[in-house]
Formats: C-alpha cells, structure tokens, sequence
C-alpha cells in the first residue's frame, strides 16, 4: 500500500479542513500516480474535495468512516479496518493509495511500504499534521526531486521505502 501527502516544513497537512497550499504541479503529480488506481480517505477528507470532484474521477474511492450506516453514491464505504481490509483483498497493494487525512495516515502508516511526499518549504499555520518520516527509522529516503518553485514557494517530490 502507498501513501501520498503534501507537507510543510513542520509537516502540517491542514488547517481548518482545508490543505495549506495549492500548487498545480503537486496537484497534477498526485493525479498522475493515483489515476486508474484505489485511494482511502476519511469523511472529512472526502467532504472537503470540491464538490465537482467528487469522487475522485477515474479512481476506485474508498471512505473510511466511523459511522456504519454511511452510503455515498459510486464510493465503496466501510467503516472499520478490518472491513477495509476484506474490501482491499480485491486490489493489488501496490495500487491502493491513502490520501488523507491525518487520521487515516495514522491509522494506515504502517500498512505503507512506499510513500510519495511533497515537501513545501514554507510554513503556515496547520491542526492537522503527518508523521516526520524522516525521524521515523524504517523509512528510507528513496528518491528526491530537484527544487522546484510555484511563485515565491520552493517544493520537492520524496520517495521514502519502508524498510522492513
């Protein structure tokens, strides 16, 4: 299972239910590794997506949500990881991709051998964070993009392998 996330400095995610930058590039990146594959999200997740993006297109969409009785139209839900777990036996690993939010990364890290980050060298206020990889010892840096920019902000495209 992969992960994929965009983080500040301090790995901030989000700040009041929405994600701390927009940056087209990182927008088309995570399109292009998810397209055609499964992605997990939580509720919260899901429900902040534009409404017009809904589910994600071209992509199986997987809620993970506590509350049991759940239906979203053209989303497989679930509501505990071991239903999560029945429902993924269908997909290959290396095409299922946790996509937020901080719970659900949480929950899933250490399910994730293979986690694609953006890292934003900017800093703005967050309430939602992801775990430091780079403190985290059975995560290796894999592969690191040169710096790149979006207006006056700096960013990288990481890699990191879980090592077992």
């Amino acid at each position: 299972m992969n992960l994929i996330v965009a983080v500040s400095e301090n790995w901030g995610i989000g700040c009041d239910g929405k994600l701390l930058f927009r940056i087209e590039e990182d927008q088309q990146y995570f399109k292009a590794k998810t397209i055609g594959k499964v992605v997990i999200m939580g509720h919260t997740t899901y429900k902040s997506l534009p409404a017009s993006r809904r589910p994600l297109p071209n992509r199986t969409n997987i809620v993970l949500s506590r509350d049991k009785n759940l239906l979203i139209p053209d989303v497989i839900t679930c509501s505990s990881l071991e239903e999560l777990d029945t429902i993924l036996e269908s997909y290959k690993s290396e095409d299922v991709f946790v996509i937020g939010g901080e719970e659900i990364y949480k929950q899933l890290l250490d399910r994730c051998t293979v986690a694609y980050v953006t890292k934003i060298y900017a800093e703005l206020p967050a309430d939602k964070f992801f775990p430091n990889l780079d403190e985290l010892p059975e995560w290796v840096l894999a592969e690191e993009s040169e710096t790149k920019y979006h207006n006056s902000i700096a960013y990288s495209f990481f890699v990191y392998v879980k090592e077992n």
